[in-house]
């Protein structure tokens, strides 16, 4: 039944009550007036009828004039409240108070119906992504119970969404991900394949009821990328390093066979021979170091944490650097866990750097902590010329000083994110030079 049904055994009622009581007075005068009045029986019969006639009439018009607006607008409502914003109200066409409510229930449908329209165009987008990604989404309801995929989530379970719909999430093989961390990296084997996987999980409502949202992304070919990347970086920097050292040798052993082919052999062949074995042994020794260098930045063991005092940490590498002696700014004292042989190299080399690019110009070197939340901030300032270009500063063996090994620098970042940190380099912000941060947890 509609509204306009609903209003009209009561509503109407009461205003043809209304509009009959509002007559009666003036009926009941007339009539007292015409029966005791010297008319005809006939006279006073007919004028009966016709004062109660219209005295009917007028309180049907006026019930349904007051009746007729309040139908429009209960229509109204109610094909807005099935989602039909199409039915527009007709005005009065005066300026009075029921214009107005026509006025404001068209503009309230207009609203209505751009809002839905945005709706079902951002639902429809909603839905074209996550159709085209490339990720596997997965919604579970309260129960675990399958409510939504997309074809990335088809292909990787090798069915499709008619049929995995409300399965639960045991016979999906995904259940173990719907608990624990809401974010891990897994080795698994999917219909799909094999591989290396991204698990992300996270929660939303949906009708007041909770769900989870899980999203698994496939890392393998990102890695294999990066792998190769990398591959590819060694061989550039193994190949021009064994090029630079075996060049002169492959040279200077070319340069010793014509020398002792020669007949009769010159007076300094053994002073020629002695410099040049000097030169290749220099060059095998070079070489040595550098792959000795590799084989530390690559086996670089995990750290074996312990409790470390941070200021007699600091205090006691900083006196390792015999060069310049370096000014350590008093700090909160304050205990972290990590391996102190490590952490010490850390600050070995970034003194080391500092004092180095000091010594150019003359400057001083710094050091400071302090807490900053749950991290420890340790600086290391030097007054040097400042970095010039921070593109390579932690590539393996690129180096800028003479003699330089070029993993200094990386081997301290990657002690810094085994222990949880980081490691990050700038030119300080007030005065020259260049700062050294590392961060660490604190707890």
């Amino acid at each position: 039944m509609k509204i306009a049904d609903q209003l009209k055994p009561v509503h109407e009622q009461r205003m043809r009550l209304l509009a009959l009581g509002a007559g009666l007075p003036a009926v009941v005068a007339a009539l007292v007036l015409l029966w005791i009045a010297d008319y005809t029986p006939k006279v006073q019969w007919t004028l009966t009828v016709l004062i109660l006639g219209i005295w009917w009439a007028c309180a049907s018009a006026i019930r349904e004039r007051v009746a007729s607006p309040l139908r429009t607008l209960a229509n109204l409502l109610e094909a807005m409240r099935e989602g039909d914003y199409s039915i527009r109200g007709r005005g009065t066409g005066a300026e009075d108070a029921l214009a107005d409510v026509m006025h404001q229930v068209n503009a309230m449908s207009a609203t209505l119906r751009a809002q839905r329209l945005g709706a079902l165009e951002a639902t429809t987008l909603l839905r074209k992504v996550m159709e085209e990604i490339d990720v596997a989404v997965f919604a579970f309801d309260g129960e675990q119970r399958l409510r939504l995929v997309n074809r990335a989530g088809e292909r990787l379970l090798k069915q499709p969404a008619e049929r995995i719909l409300t399965s639960s999430a045991e016979n999906l093989g995904l259940a173990e991900f719907l608990e624990g961390e809401p974010s891990r990296t897994v080795q698994r084997t999917f219909p799909l394949g094999a591989g290396r996987w991204a698990m992300t999980r996270s929660m939303f409502r949906e009708g007041g009821l909770p769900h989870q949202l899980l999203v698994v992304s496939d890392l393998t070919r990102a890695l294999r990328e990066e792998e190769l990347k990398a591959w590819q970086r060694l061989v550039r920097v193994l190949g021009h390093e064994l090029n630079n050292s075996l060049a002169p040798i492959k040279s200077i052993a070319g340069s010793l066979e014509s020398l002792i082919a020669r007949e009769p052999l010159p007076d300094d062949w053994r002073d020629d021979a002695r410099r040049g074995l000097s030169i290749i042994a220099a060059r095998s020794e070079g070489l040595s170091r550098f792959l000795g260098a590799y084989a530390l930045l690559a086996k670089l063991p995990p750290p074996r944490p312990a409790p470390v005092e941070v200021g007699t940490w600091i205090r006691q590498s900083a006196t390792l650097e015999q060069r310049l002696a370096a000014e350590v700014r008093p700090g909160p004292e304050m205990t972290i866990q990590g391996d102190r042989d490590q952490l010490e190299q850390v600050i070995i080399n970034l003194l080391r750097n500092a004092v180095d690019a000091s010594l150019e110009t003359g400057g001083g070197v710094a050091v400071s902590w302090k807490r900053h939340g749950t991290q420890l901030e340790v600086s290391v300032e030097d007054e040097g010329p400042g970095l010039s270009n921070t593109a390579n500063l932690f590539v393996p063996f690129f180096t800028t000083k003479p003699g330089g090994s070029g993993i200094g620098l990386v081997l301290s970042r990657q002690i810094a994110e085994a222990h949880g940190g980081s490691l990050d380099l700038r030119n300080r912000e007030e005065g020259r030079g260049c700062e050294a941060r590392l961060v660490l947890p604190a707890s």
